[in-house]
């Protein structure tokens, strides 16, 4: 198993906690530097045409692509922990609270689309920053909504970790890399502080990994 994997890439967090809570190890990581634009170069396209990682080969085939996916994925031929409950309603929830952050507000602040703003429309960092802090918030918006009904527990859903907490810890980390405030979202933040005692979780942390600055 090999991850083309970037130390600030919230979406290859996301796999990287999956990978920790199953307890498996890649044998080999492949930086793609996001901010380097490696990702363009023809030879990670020939890996995931989106140009965007993660990406994950297991075994023979092509590499498995988008990080809710490659997740499902894992959680499919390593069931153990599960990280989907078992009743079909919970699962949808779980989902949905899931791509909230991973398909509504994180494709929206990427460095393609950063990128983008800048030289198509010219916004300069500030007002990048802006756009960013806007999607954030809107996504933190609708989770605290969300994570204060009944069926959240100590975590996204009841007392178990999911696919929804994985999601959530991308979301807190990508707030901070933008200085977004989550003190006004107490469920996300009292969710988001016990996944950060997890260690799978705190492994995995975007800067916890090789090339992340050191404060």
């Amino acid at each position: 198993m090999k991850i083309f994997s970037f130390w600030r890439s919230l979406a290859t967090y996301r796999v990287r906690i999956a990978l920790n809570l199953k307890g498996l190890v890649p044998e080999e990581i492949i930086e793609v530097n996001l901010m380097k634009g490696q990702q363009r170069q023809a030879e990670f396209r020939a890996v995931n045409p989106m140009m965007a990682i993660p990406a994950l080969v297991d075994g023979d085939g092509p590499a498995l692509f988008e990080s809710l996916a490659i997740i499902e994925y894992l959680d499919e031929t390593h069931p153990n922990p599960p990280l989907l409950p078992r009743d079909p309603r919970g699962r949808a929830r779980v989902r949905g609270l899931a791509q909230i952050v991973a398909c509504d507000s994180h494709p929206l602040i990427v460095p393609r689309v950063r990128e983008y703003l800048e030289h198509e429309f010219k916004l300069d960092e500030a007002a990048r920053t802006k756009w960013c802090q806007h999607w954030h918030t809107a996504a933190l918006t609708a989770l605290e909504a969300h994570l204060a009904g009944p069926a959240t527990g100590r975590y996204c859903h009841g007392d178990t970790v999911t696919l929804a907490d994985i999601c959530l810890a991308s979301q807190a980390a990508g707030a901070k890399f933008f200085n977004v405030d989550t003190a006004r979202f107490p469920n996300f933040s009292r969710i988001a502080n016990s996944l950060a005692t997890i260690d799978a979780f705190a492994r995995a942390h975007p800067l916890k990994q090789p090339g992340a600055p050191a404060a």
